[in-house]
């Protein structure tokens, strides 16, 4: 990421922040937040009956650690990012894949979930991106590098300081 604007690193900065504190919470309640069986079900969405919905800045910042070139799209009801019962993006997971579990507790994972999307939310609104709770689906689809001008721009507070 050499060379690339103050604003677009603080960007991913920030997120990996996010996901560490989300990461933090579940090593400090392990019998509440459960533990990944990698059976891979839970990213078969269709199957699994559920989607996974993420933020721009989540978006940004596996954009940023794959490249935009090995962003992939969606053709079924899987992530595209499984292989087999292996997640090829584990290390960038997005929030959403970082908080659920199939034998977690479901409030204490709707609590990590409000408070990481307000975290994300916050993101938007410094860097001056539009937030959009999307279906990763349409999220992969629609995702457009211009979308994210702001934040590759240092953000209003790096042009304060």
């Amino acid at each position: 990421m050499a060379g690339e604007p103050q604003g677009r690193d603080r960007l991913i900065q920030e997120v990996a922040a996010i996901y560490d504190w989300i990461d933090a919470r579940c090593r400090q309640e392990p019998a509440r937040a459960g533990r990944c069986k990698t059976c891979g079900a839970c990213c078969d969405f269709a199957a699994y009956d559920h989607r996974l919905f993420v933020t721009p800045p989540e978006l940004a910042y596996l954009a940023a650690r794959l490249g935009v070139q090995e962003l992939k799209t969606m053709t079924t009801g899987r992530c595209p990012y499984q292989e087999g019962m292996n997640c090829t993006v584990h290390e960038h997971r997005f929030a959403g894949c970082r908080i659920f579990c199939c034998d977690g507790d479901p409030d204490f994972q709707s609590e990590l979930s409000e408070e990481a999307l307000r975290r994300l939310k916050a993101l938007c609104e410094e860097f001056r991106v539009p937030y959009r709770y999307q279906d990763l689906a349409a999220a992969l689809a629609g995702f457009n590098c211009g979308t994210f001008q702001s934040a590759w721009a240092p953000c209003p507070a790096d042009r304060e300081g």
